[in-house]
């Protein structure tokens, strides 16, 4: 389609909905003058015409002048019934008034009288004023002088033509005459076709007023919106000719130049008229470096000649200075295709030509690690995937996060940061390989765009070897640093994906692995939206936890392994959320810790477990966690040391809990930390021992008094199918070695407590000897220093995992049921029959006997069956002789009441 032939059906559109807006507009003229403005366009509008109005009331001064005079002049003394003194006061209060009005709105703007209270000021004064002069045409037909003849007729051709004359600018003044003069007409006149006539003239001009409004209001609301884009289009053309990134220049049809910005005129050292009606190629010259010179069809002239549009054209201005130019043009041409000539922009390129592979370098690539910086990584993970969409083959995006490197920046300093990142660079991108490319994106975030590549097993091997390499430790300037790496992983669909919805799935999975305790990577889910909105509802309500009194302090038991007397009791921090109940530690510890609560929500602890450790026995300890952020914080020994004055406690009773995640950036300030803790002589434990990277460096230079081993080498230690007794006992034997406590933690049976026991464990600490406590509870357990052990023997009770047939009585009905996982507390039985939680019931297992038992669950097709005695498993076992099939018999307690059993 042509530009005139689109140019035709944009003007015949426009006029489309032009007349199809005629009527609204037309309804809107009737009223626009009297309502309030609707914004600031309809008020500078109002305010236009408001002023047109000013010579209303002067108008109707003359006509009400010269009514007043034909009458009483050419009455010749002769007034009839009409008394001359009425006469002039009459004509006087209609001229007073008019005089009156004229003035006050004059001093409009004095009184802030607002466009619509003057039309509604003008439109009483109208409805007088044609009132007056329709009393005049009515007081003329009395006098016998003017009853009959052109006199009568001049006084009614004035009060008409005055009328219309004020009226037709502004509709409701029409309205107001129309209305007036009608009314009058029909009181004072005894013919039907006159008062039909001025009915009608009326209407005509209230018709007639509206239109002209309506055009008036259209055209003014045009003119203030090209005046507003004017205003706008000059006010966008200074601030650019201000910024110093540009000009612009105009040439008309000759190419003479009809427009110069001052900035181009001050290159010259001259005003910019004086650059007008020159040749605009006389000012500048192409520029003709090696490789240019054959491109004739590329050069300024040949583009100004055949009147095509250029861009970034490089020149040089007709100067002795060595300036640099990139010119941009398009032709102009009026709606008839006549050349009006060119109208571009123009910027300085002098320095950017000095320094253009340095500029590039830096605006494509990170100047510390020298891999793609974000805006690189941004267009090649676009043309990844415009690649994969036309090959059909996804593409995948790694968000790589290091974890705990802010903690080596504010240890160690950002010189051993900045080392720290380059190796992590290095060993990112060697891992990636042709895989894909690996930028970063500042700070300690990086990104790796994978085209093609979208098999799982392939992502998951590198995320995992990426994780491992960036794991290992680092020799920077004498520091061994260890940090650690968390991978966001988005897949994206070849037709479907988009880069920002990749990024934003990547980012979430990124926070589900550092959410699931870092160190991990995480495939994007589309659950994960919702739980990070709900993380975010989290954290802001951990936030207030600490002041709505939602956090408290429970206490489990540590107890010594010997005698199983108390040692001492662990703080643990618990929270009851108002509406989600009891939130896990292992949920909000971790946010805490990002969001930077932590160190609140530790000394809340602390001093809680202190306050009520006042209440214990003098051998009691308690035992406190401090997290790495906790420790690092200079102020942590101030805090414990003030919590000891204010608690008065000696200081030995309390055990601070410490993870290997203080160790992670080895430094000065992490060894000054210990010496001051100990200095105060508090106890010092290294928790969680034998997970993370358990180096024996710690247990070297720390002084520890105490090694907690995780429960993940106690929980089944006494099974023969783990390694976890040689682990144990080889930690038991270094400890003693170093002088230093053990504690087993996470026991729950009594199995595993007496191999505890065995190899030497100094102390426990489990479900075995009690949950989490109250501060009530774990008092009497303190005061009484003594608790015993419950729980099972071993993690779960043998089972009979054969299906067996039995019979039993469910809802008055003999049914036969199906058991399974017999065990010597009860079964899973199988049954088509609803049976009700808390029902008692006995059952008779074909072959071996009646057994006893509660409902304790209930679902479809099946329910859990506790004996209410211990079941000897051994009833189970298949007999020596050989029978036949028993047959299946009603048992006794099942059997009907003598007076109804079958004869």
């Amino acid at each position: 389609m042509s530009g005139l032939e689109r140019a035709r059906r944009s003007r015949f559109a426009g006029v489309t909905n032009e007349a199809a807006d005629r009527p609204s507009q037309f309804a809107e003229a009737l009223f626009f003058d009297i309502r309030a403005p609707e914004n600031e366009e309809s008020e500078t509008i109002a305010a236009q015409r408001a002023a047109q109005l000013m010579h209303v009331p002067l108008l109707l001064a003359v006509a009400h002048l010269v009514c007043g005079a034909v009458v009483y002049l050419h009455s010749h003394g002769n007034f009839g019934p009409i008394n001359p003194g009425f006469l002039l006061a009459a004509i006087g209060l209609a001229i007073a008034s008019d005089i009156l009005a004229f003035v006050l709105l004059q001093a409009r703007t004095r009184f802030r009288l607002s466009s619509r209270t003057v039309t509604l000021a003008l439109c009483t004064l109208v409805g007088f004023g044609s009132a007056m002069m329709t009393f005049f045409g009515h007081i003329a037909s009395w006098i016998p002088a003017m009853s009959d003849g052109p006199l009568l007729s001049l006084v009614i051709g004035t009060s008409v033509t005055a009328c219309a004359v004020v009226a037709i600018e502004s509709p409701p003044l029409a309205i107001v005459s129309a209305i007036v003069g009608t009314v009058g007409s029909a009181l004072f006149s005894n013919d039907p076709t006159f008062t039909a006539g001025i009915a009608f003239l009326a209407l005509i001009v209230v018709v007639f007023s509206a239109a002209s409004s309506s055009t008036m209001i259209a055209t003014a609301r045009a003119r203030l919106k090209l005046d507003y884009e004017a205003h706008k289009a000059l006010h966008f053309v200074n601030e650019f000719e201000n910024s110093g990134r540009g000009w612009f220049w105009e040439t008309n049809y000759q190419g003479t130049l009809s427009y110069v910005s001052q900035q181009l005129a001050d290159d010259f050292h001259c005003e910019p008229d004086a650059l007008l009606g020159r040749q605009f190629t006389d000012l500048l010259s192409v520029d003709t470096t090696p490789g240019d010179i054959m491109r004739e069809e590329r050069t300024l002239g040949f583009h100004l000649s055949a009147r095509f549009p250029f861009s970034d054209v490089v020149v040089r201005a007709a100067s002795t200075e060595d300036v640099h130019w990139s010119l941009s043009g398009n032709p102009v041409f009026d709606e008839r295709g006549r050349f009006l000539g060119f109208r571009g922009i123009g910027t300085d390129l002098t320095e950017q030509r000095r320094s253009e592979q340095e500029i590039t370098r830096l605006a494509r690539f990170d100047s510390l690690t020298g891999l793609p910086n974000r805006a690189l990584m941004r267009q090649t993970l676009d043309e990844a995937l415009r690649n994969a969409a036309s090959r059909r083959k996804g593409c995948t995006l790694f968000l790589i996060d290091l974890d705990r490197f802010k903690n080596v920046n504010d240890t160690l300093g950002h010189p051993i940061g900045d080392a720290l990142l380059r190796q992590v660079a290095q060993r990112l991108t060697s891992v990636m390989g042709d895989h894909g490319q690996v930028g970063r994106l500042g700070g300690d975030e990086f990104k790796a765009v994978l085209p093609g590549a979208v098999e799982t097993g392939l992502l998951e091997s590198l995320a995992r070897t990426m994780i491992d390499h960036v794991s290992r430790p680092y020799i920077i300037e004498g520091h061994r640093v260890t940090i650690g790496a968390s991978i966001g992983i988005a897949i994206g669909d070849p037709e479907r994906s988009c880069a920002d919805s990749l990024i934003r799935n990547a980012d979430l999975a990124l926070y589900a692995a550092k959410a699931a305790g870092r160190g991990k990577h995480m495939f994007y889910e589309a659950s994960m939206h919702s739980e990070a909105s709900d993380r975010q509802v989290l954290e802001n309500d951990l936030r207030q936890a600490l002041d709505r009194g939602e956090m408290w302090v429970a206490y489990q038991p540590i107890v010594r392994t010997a005698g199983e007397e108390i040692s001492g009791f662990e703080a643990l921090v618990r929270w009851n959320h108002p509406t989600r109940g009891p939130v896990s530690p292992d949920r909000f510890i971790a946010l805490a810790e990002e969001c930077g609560m932590i160190a609140k929500i530790g000394e809340f602890v602390l001093n809680q477990a202190m306050a009520e450790a006042a209440n214990w026995p003098d051998s009691v300890r308690i035992a406190v966690n401090l997290s790495p952020i906790q420790f690092n914080d200079p102020a942590i020994v101030d805090v414990v040391g003030a919590a000891l004055a204010e608690h008065k406690i000696r200081a030995n009773r309390l055990e601070l809990e410490i993870t290997e995640g203080v160790f992670l950036a080895d430094s000065d300030a992490t060894d000054d930390t210990f010496a001051r803790l100990k200095s105060l002589g508090v106890r010092l434990a290294l928790d969680d021992f034998g997970t993370g990277y358990s180096s024996l460096g710690y247990l070297k230079k720390a002084p520890f008094d105490k090694i907690k081993i995780d429960q993940s080498f106690v929980r089944g230690a006494a099974s023969t199918a783990h390694r976890n007794t040689a682990i144990i006992r080889a930690i038991v034997t270094l400890a003693e070695s170093l002088g230093m406590d053990t504690t087993a933690e996470g026991v729950e049976t009594h199995d595993d407590l007496a191999l505890i026991r065995d190899l030497g464990v100094s102390q426990v600490q489990g479900y075995i000897f009690g949950k989490p406590a109250p501060s009530d509870q774990a008092r009497t357990m303190a005061n009484s220093m003594r608790v015993e052990a419950d729980g099972y023997s071993c993690v779960r009770a043998p089972r009979q995992r054969l299906m067996r047939r039995a019979i039993a009585s469910i809802g008055g009905e003999t049914k036969e049921i199906r058991l399974r996982n017999i065990s010597s507390m009860g079964a899973l039985a199988e049954c088509d029959q609803v049976v009700t939680p808390g029902e008692t019931m006995t059952i008779d297992i074909v072959g071996v006997g009646p057994v006893i038992g509660t409902v304790r669950w209930a679902q479809s097709g099946k329910f859990g069956l506790q004996f209410t005695e211990q079941f000897d498993l051994g009833r189970l076992a298949p007999k020596v002789e050989r029978r036949a099939s028993p047959s299946v018999m009603t048992p006794w307690y099942l059997s009907p009441p003598p007076e109804v059993k079958a004869s």
